[in-house]
C-alpha cells in the first residue's frame, strides 16, 4: 500500500482509495466503486485485526518488511515519525 504525501489517498493493488472522515465502518473508500475499506497499520502486538482475535493476512512481497517491524524496525516512509 502507498500513500500520498499527505496521507489522505492510499493506492492498492490498483485502487485509489481517499480518507473518509466520520463514515461509521470504513476510514476510506474506493473513488472508482465507493466502496468502504477500513485501513490501520500494523501493530507490534500483532492485534492487526479489527473485530476479534485473527491473524491478519500479509503479502508476500510484505512479509520480511512486516517481520523486521515486528523485532522493532520502523516501517517504510516512518522512520522519521
Amino acid at each position: 500500500m502507498d500513500f500520498s504525501k499527505t496521507w489522505s489517498t492510499a493506492y492498492f493493488h490498483g485502487r485509489t482509495l481517499r480518507r473518509a472522515p466520520g463514515m461509521f465502518d470504513a476510514n476510506f473508500y474506493d473513488v472508482q466503486t465507493d466502496e468502504e475499506f477500513w485501513v490501520s497499520g500494523p501493530k507490534r502486538d500483532r492485534t492487526d485485526t479489527r473485530y476479534g482475535p485473527a491473524n491478519p493476512e500479509i503479502e508476500p512481497g510484505a512479509v520480511t518488511t512486516y517481520h523486521a517491524f515486528l523485532d522493532g524496525a520502523p516501517l517504510p516512509g516512518r522512520e522519521n515519525g
